[in-house]
């Protein structure tokens, strides 16, 4: 799949898959230098703006080794780029470490995945069918 790129500022790189065969996302990377202290957010822009086609969406997901080392995550992960926006690319970085965190231009700071997604549309009801699960929440499972 080719999906279209705007380059936004000269700092952006393209995004590439690290490995040919299998990697399922590509790597973010920031155009500006970030200071996270622990605790803190922000949000870091990508420099690049990007049209997936209809009937995808982009997810923004954390770098698992950001996360395991740092402590780097996303706030609102994953994030959701839909196919009809065209603005930049933002990532809101999250310091869940307790140490201050530097991201420097060119970082690696998430990672995109695009994957098919249906449009559903809803129908109220009065009854919904029944199911193995039914109303059981967080924890019914016992396990």
């Amino acid at each position: 799949m080719r999906i279209p790129i705007k380059i936004l500022d000269p700092a952006a790189t393209v995004p590439v898959h690290a490995y040919d065969d299998g990697d399922a996302g590509v790597d973010l990377t920031s155009i500006a230098n970030v200071s996270l202290k622990a605790g803190e957010r922000a949000l870091v822009p990508t420099g690049i703006a990007i049209a997936i086609p209809s009937g995808y969406g982009g997810f923004v997901q954390p770098r698992s080794g950001l996360a395991a080392r740092h402590g780097i995550t996303l706030t609102n992960s994953p994030g959701l780029i839909d196919s009809n926006y065209r603005g930049e690319i933002m990532v809101i970085v999250q310091n869940t470490g307790r140490d201050d965190f530097e991201i420097r231009k060119g970082d690696r700071i998430a990672q995109l995945v695009v994957m098919p997604v249906a449009q559903a549309e809803f129908e109220a009801v009065d009854k919904l069918p029944e199911s193995g699960r039914g109303e059981g929440g967080f924890g019914s499972s016992g396990k």
